[in-house]
């Protein structure tokens, strides 16, 4: 098992922009009611930087992962919609809602399907059940259906996420782990987005919507390196 501070000081470094990128965001803090192409930079800057993080791993670690392919194309899916929610008062919001569907669709297909953890997914179930119902009341047509599918997607990836985490077992790593608390920290900024867009204004609502999702991608796209990781603490131990 590939231990968190060998993760620290190999993968530190290449997240380092991640961290300056995600800085600049919150320090220029564009106002959301003036939606241009430098405030979409700005806002798809820091995804971006995760883009660079799994390509600075090389072409051939993409290569033979498909699970680190799949997250970046998630990635890319991620930036498209940060994009499209920049203008989506001027009706790009199922445009971002899309691009986001697709890019939990491949996060899913990374995580896999073992191992199926029934117990996870039931409680996952049961919880996007009682959000959906918490919204229900202030949907319209299209987004009656449109929300429940998302939520579905965005349910059935957290499940394969937490999956992933056996603890019981001792089967965990810290990029399982990793992946798990990406994927409920996307989970919070996505319900958060829906409570403060169809219900009822949050209070910080932007702050906490960026803070857990940039956190979240950050998270899952380090799940991506466990592989690469493991084959380079094996050749050092050898």
């Amino acid at each position: 098992r590939v231990s968190p501070r060998f993760l620290y000081y190999t993968e530190g470094p290449k997240l380092v922009p991640f961290f300056k990128a995600t800085c600049v965001y919150f320090v220029l803090w564009l106002p959301t009611s003036s939606p241009s192409w430098f405030s979409a930079l700005i806002k798809c800057l820091p995804i971006f930087c995760l883009w660079v993080f799994l390509l600075a791993h090389g072409i051939s670690f993409l290569g033979a992962h498909s699970s680190a392919r799949k997250i970046l194309a998630g990635l890319i899916f991620s930036a498209l919609g940060d994009a499209f929610l920049i203008w989506q008062e001027q009706g790009y919001f199922i445009h971002g809602l899309l691009m986001f569907a697709i890019t939990h669709i491949l996060y899913s297909s990374a995580f896999g399907m073992k191992p199926i953890n029934l117990l996870a997914g039931l409680v996952i179930a049961t919880i996007s059940g009682l959000c959906y119902t918490l919204l229900y009341p202030y949907l319209s047509a299209p987004f009656t259906y449109l929300v429940a599918v998302y939520i579905a997607l965005i349910g059935f990836m957290g499940w394969r996420a937490i999956a992933g985490v056996q603890l019981a077992n001792d089967l965990w790593t810290w990029t399982k782990l990793s992946a798990c608390l990406g994927a409920v920290l996307f989970m919070v900024s996505d319900l958060t987005i829906a409570v403060n867009k169809f219900c009822f204004p949050v209070p910080h609502s932007r702050a906490i919507i960026m803070a857990t999702y940039y956190a979240a991608q950050m998270l899952i796209a380090l799940s991506a390196v466990e592989c690469q990781d493991a084959d380079v603490a094996r050749k050092r131990s050898a």
